[in-house]
């Protein structure tokens, strides 16, 4: 290698090296996208109402649909999340009859459908809660991403652990964004409108 060529080496190996860390850094500060498609958030499932009858994803067609994820023995985040999707219900007047809004357990073992019916008898009656067997409802779990682990208790109870978003899917069933109910109900409503 003469005089010449060897400052150029040495200039070529230090841009890659540069540009090898640049890249890096981009990609563990999340500036670069993967090339692949996003992971989908929702798809099949096949479950039961408080009333018995059967609801799919193909009820998710023709209405916004804010969807919660919880349980009936939750003490604290379930009931206050339901109340506050009860008041955007409110808030949205005649609109509401527009919007599916829908509770899905996640602890099947003990919400039956009797168990959902009586638990909303306290929240807006547009609320629809679903359920099913273990298997059903692992599947919705899977398909919506959602978290969801059994904590046993002192006495032998045992309570949920869980995703607690509000998903707000669009018209054609898709994932739009998390529903945000840290505002007044009538912000809220006049953001769901916006879908109708």
């Amino acid at each position: 290698m003469d005089r010449t060529t060897r400052p150029l080496v040495i200039v070529a190996a230090f841009a890659s090296s540069l540009l090898v860390v640049l890249v890096v850094l981009l990609w563990m500060l999340g500036g670069l996208r993967s090339v692949t498609a996003p992971a989908a958030i929702g798809g099949p499932f096949q479950l039961a109402d408080q009333t018995g009858q059967t609801v799919t994803e193909r009820d998710l067609q023709g209405k916004p649909t804010l969807i919660f994820f919880g349980f009936t023995h939750c003490p604290d985040v379930c009931p206050t999340s339901l109340f506050e999707i009860s008041e955007v219900l409110r808030a949205m007047g005649k609109d509401a009859d527009r919007v599916n809004a829908w509770f899905i357990s996640v602890d099947p073992e003990r919400d039956d459908a009797a168990a959902m019916k009586d638990y909303l008898s306290s929240f807006d009656p547009h609320l629809k809660g679903l359920t099913g067997d273990p298997e059903s409802v692992a599947k919705v779990l899977t398909a919506y991403r959602v978290y969801a682990k059994k904590v046993p208790l002192k006495d032998g109870d045992y309570t949920m652990d869980h995703t607690a978003l509000i998903y707000l899917m669009d018209r054609e069933g898709h994932f739009v964004a998390p529903f945000n109910l840290k505002r007044t109900p009538e912000a809220a409503a006049a953001d769901l409108k916006r879908y109708l």
